[in-house]
């Protein structure tokens, strides 16, 4: 039959010449792409047989082959799918990125048989150009169902492809590449070695719909086809088949999810928790993901990688999609099957796709109502998982302010209420006292620095419940003021304490009238004699057994914050904060009566002991001496006057 020579349009040759130069630095993909448009044929002749019973074609035993020939560096994708006509041929091959299956599907819809499309794949030109990255000459062999003769496109990749008529041909389509050869330095592998072609096909074509199967290699150059004993050597089917999250339920077991879940996680423990979702309508997409029952070593580590695999219609794209799970959310291990997504996405294309950004919603809001119904249903599960992941997921508080009222409703916190027990915010509401109007906290590095804060005396005496939080995230995401159920979330280090009914809150203002006449000289001396070190120095009405003790205004940033900050090199201003007195502590009352008898005439001692007093005040909470040697230089000279 004559043979027709054409030249590529100047879009393929221009996409040709980028393959061959290897714009995919994973050369792995092209066996990808090419088992995708097998899949795709296979899912085309399914499809037709079923709307065409008058279609002469074989689909007894529907599969993708595999072969390969060492001598002559040839590997050769074959499949019995719906195959190409001559016209389709030079259609497809020479146009870029035209499949044929957009139209294939307009076809469908027209013919009101939409839910048939489900399971299609696309973009058979671009991954049909990726062998060029991978083969000197490139040789497609295809008969549509139904027709009698077949058509031969071949091509080196140089501009130029010839097409012939052939007679005999098979039903489908079979994709013969003559290889490079093997170059380790370009990423070019032994693409004929049965290990090499097990793990792509394992890796991104495991769950397809259809059988890849791989006849046996001839050992030294013989037709080993044969076994031992001269009997034919049966195929090896290379992938599982198992999409598991395209089943449903009830056909699935869950050591079979569980499995699935150590595949993809290379974790040996059973999972917490199984989500499975699936998006239906104008966009489709599946999803299985897993909650760990416990945290990896590097979760807080840079350049952890995220745990959720990417797939279109069964096609792995990629590991460690990081489009499709907020950082909060990294622990979560799982698979996202996109129907109408490309399969020559990118990275950067993700972060910028709407149907990604539309998962990413959908799969953050699942995994956190997922986490809310363990809550109420399993307690105990909850309480692994608060106890692996909290620290994690409050990071989200930073970041995710659509789902900030979600995240602080499955959060937990050690509270004064109980010393084991963790509480939650809406169990903290549930509790508040009658005209109490905040969710009280305080921050530190451990809960025994907390509990023994100056600034818990007055909330320990009256029994008003305090969260005690002493996770690094939470000195950050308090700052942002928010609230829950109504009531705003409050320092008690912060700002003016003001507890009690309304009756106590109005006898307690009359008495602190009379305490601040009373104490209006030492406060405004002190003030002025501590100006380098703080803004105000005031009567407390949060203390009862301490002299003194620090705060902030309600607006401040906490010291631990600008620590933080310091350390990661921004710079911060420094922020003086507010020095409360006691006035039922002697040595307070002793210091005013002592500044009473001596008015402005106050010497060096007692200068000297109010300094000392903010000192205290400042080592009570866990804070750094500004000058650590003259505190205990006073100290020493302090106590030797004792003796």
């Amino acid at each position: 039959m004559p043979t027709e020579t054409f030249e590529f349009q100047v879009e393929a040759r221009q996409l040709l010449q980028m393959m061959i130069h290897s714009i995919y630095s994973n050369k792995d993909v092209f066996l990808r792409e090419l088992v995708s448009n097998a899949s795709d044929a296979l899912d085309k002749l399914r499809l037709e047989a079923l709307r065409d019973d008058s279609l002469d074609a074989d689909v007894s035993d529907l599969h993708i082959a595999i072969e390969t020939d060492r001598q002559a560096r040839t590997l050769t994708v074959r499949d019995n799918g719906i195959g190409m006509s001559h016209d389709e041929v030079v259609q497809l091959i020479g146009t870029i990125a035209n499949s044929g299956t957009a139209k294939f599907l307009r076809d469908l819809k027209e013919a009101e048989e939409t839910a048939a499309a489900e399971g299609l794949i696309g973009q058979f030109g671009v991954g049909f150009y990726s062998s060029f990255m991978v083969a000197d000459e490139v040789t497609l062999l295809t008969r549509r169902a139904g027709e009698s003769q077949g058509t031969r496109w071949t091509s080196a990749g140089e501009g130029t492809y010839t097409i012939e008529t052939v007679d005999g041909a098979p039903q489908g389509t079979a994709v013969t590449l003559r290889l490079k050869p093997e170059d380790t330095d370009d990423q070019l592998h032994d693409y004929i070695s049965p290990w090499k072609i097990r793990e792509i096909v394992k890796r991104y074509s495991d769950f397809i719909t259809w059988p890849v199967r791989m006849a046996p290699e001839a050992a030294d150059g013989a037709d080993d086809a044969e076994g031992t004993d001269d009997a034919p050597r049966e195929p090896e089917t290379l992938n599982s088949m198992k999409a598991l999250w395209a089943r449903s339920r009830d056909e699935v077991g869950d050591d079979e999810y569980h499995e699935l879940y150590k595949h993809i996680s290379h974790d040996w423990s059973a999972p917490l928790e199984t989500i499975r979702l699936q998006a239906e309508g104008t966009f489709e997409y599946q999803a299985l993901l897993f909650i760990p029952s416990h945290a990896p070593q590097d979760l807080f580590m840079q350049g952890y990688q995220r745990g959720i695999q990417l797939y279109v219609k069964r096609v792995f794209i990629m590991d460690d999609c990081e489009a499709l799970m907020p950082p909060y959310l990294r622990f979560v291990k799982g698979v996202v099957d996109a129907q109408d997504l490309s399969l020559n996405v990118s990275r950067e294309i993700l972060q910028q796709d709407r149907q990604i950004q539309l998962m990413h919603r959908r799969l953050a809001k699942k995994v956190l109502s997922t986490v809310k119904d363990m809550m109420s249903a399993e307690p105990e599960r909850y309480a692994t998982f608060w106890r692996e992941f909290g620290r994690v997921l409050k990071e989200g508080l930073l970041s995710d302010f659509e789902n900030r009222e979600a995240i602080l409703g499955v959060s937990s916190f050690a509270t004064t209420h109980d010393k084991d027990e963790p509480t939650t915010l809406r169990q903290y509401v549930e509790r508040m006292k009658d005209g109490q109007e905040h969710i009280f906290y305080l921050t530190g590095e451990s809960r025994q620095a907390i509990e023994n804060s100056p600034h818990m005396e007055a909330f320990r005496a009256k029994g008003v419940e305090v969260l005690l939080l002493t996770d690094p995230v939470d000195e950050v995401w308090v700052e942002a003021e928010p609230e829950f159920g109504g009531k705003k979330l409050r320092s008690v280090a912060k700002g003016e304490v003001d507890l009690g009914t309304e009756e106590e809150k109005k006898e307690a203002a009359t008495e602190r009238e009379g305490r601040q006449q009373e104490y209006a000289d030492l406060l405004g001396w002190m003030t002025d004699r501590l100006s380098g070190t703080v803004k105000e120095v005031r009567l407390s009405s949060r203390l009862t057994v301490s002299p003194a003790c620090i705060v902030s205004d309600m607006h401040d940033v906490t010291p631990a914050l600008e620590n933080m900050y310091r350390a990661m090199g921004q710079a911060v201003p420094q922020v003086k904060r507010i020095l409360e007195l006691n006035p039922e502590h002697p040595l307070v009352s002793g210091l005013n009566r002592a500044h009473a008898e001596r008015g402005e005439d106050a010497g060096t001692a007692l200068q000297e002991t109010a300094e000392l007093l903010h000192d205290l005040a400042l080592l009570a909470e866990g804070g750094e001496l500004g000058d650590p040697s003259r505190f205990v230089r006073l100290m020493a000279d302090r106590l030797e006057r004792t003796l």
